[in-house]
């Protein structure tokens, strides 16, 4: 059985090589569309002046040829919930103490025809521990083929780690992605899951790289289906007051926002996820 400390090492280093696989990744995406340069800028934060609390790494890059805006960001965090919010966390109400490391990704594009995508998987420890994340599209223009193709993907991923887990962490997500003041789902769903403890901390590690893999796989081939096709100034529009639901979303509901907050996460890491531009 491996120790805490390694269990924590193996996790880290997985997000950040998954992170730099994914800037990568959409670095080539960006060259196939024009010769002109982009890169995403790297900026480190420390979480607090306790350099032992940790801090993260953000990977932003924007006004690119494909991208309008994306963020990949990784951190690695301890401390302790204040007494409020321990009570919300298992495992910390007698003990507060905790840490996390994860990856968050999320990516608002120039063309309205391709949809927002949504990514993150992290790892916590308490007294006790678990993996959550799950990944969601949000589209502004329809597109049934690309939820077909996007759903089957999901259930073919987590069908080779449990039967039951497409339909329970689709559920999981049907149910969070939904902004309960305007009665709608956010986009067109996809998998969540949280406090994800089998017994069995490899079968669970090894999901969760397994939902970056096949986000990765998902992006890659929604994009380059999308990135040549024409839109409109009406299309466009209707792109802004998609992403007015993206941001009120995460400014309300989001678990990541509220646990960022709570935790004395970085500011601009913590919003990277709202659009560069939206409209009501």
């Amino acid at each position: 059985m491996k120790s805490f400390s390694n269990k924590k090492k193996i996790a880290k280093t997985w997000f950040k090589n998954l992170r730099n696989e994914i800037c990568n990744e959409f670095l080539n995406l960006e060259k196939k569309k024009s010769k002109k340069k982009i890169q995403f800028i790297k900026k480190k934060w420390i979480k607090s002046k306790k350099k032992s609390e940790g801090g993260g790494e953000m990977a932003l890059l924007r006004d690119g040829n494909i991208f309008e805006k994306v963020g990949v960001n990784i951190s690695e965090v301890s401390g302790k919930f204040d007494n409020k919010y321990k009570k919300q966390i298992p495992g910390a109400e007698k003990n507060p103490n905790y840490w996390a490391a994860g990856i968050s990704l999320v990516a608002h594009f120039k063309n309205p025809k391709i949809p927002s995508l949504h990514f993150n998987t992290r790892y916590i420890v308490t007294t006790k521990e678990w993996f959550g994340g799950g990944m969601d599209v949000t589209p502004c223009i329809p597109d049934v083929k690309q939820k077909k193709y996007f759903h089957n993907e999901l259930k073919k991923m987590c069908d080779r780690h449990n039967l039951s887990y497409y339909k329970k962490h689709k559920k999981n997500c049907d149910k969070y992605f939904y902004l309960p003041h305007r009665k709608e789902p956010r986009g067109d769903g996809g998998i969540f899951y949280d406090y994800l403890n089998t017994g069995s901390w490899e079968k669970d590690f090894s999901y969760t790289k397994d939902v970056g893999i096949v986000f990765l796989k998902i992006a890659k081939n929604i994009i380059e289906k999308k990135i040549n096709l024409r839109w409109n100034k009406k299309e466009k529009l209707k792109q802004l007051h998609k992403r007015a639901r993206y941001a009120e979303f995460n400014l309300l509901y989001d678990r990541g926002t509220k646990f960022g907050l709570a935790t004395g996460g970085n500011i601009e890491a913590i919003f990277m996820s709202l659009p560069p531009l939206a409209s009501w």
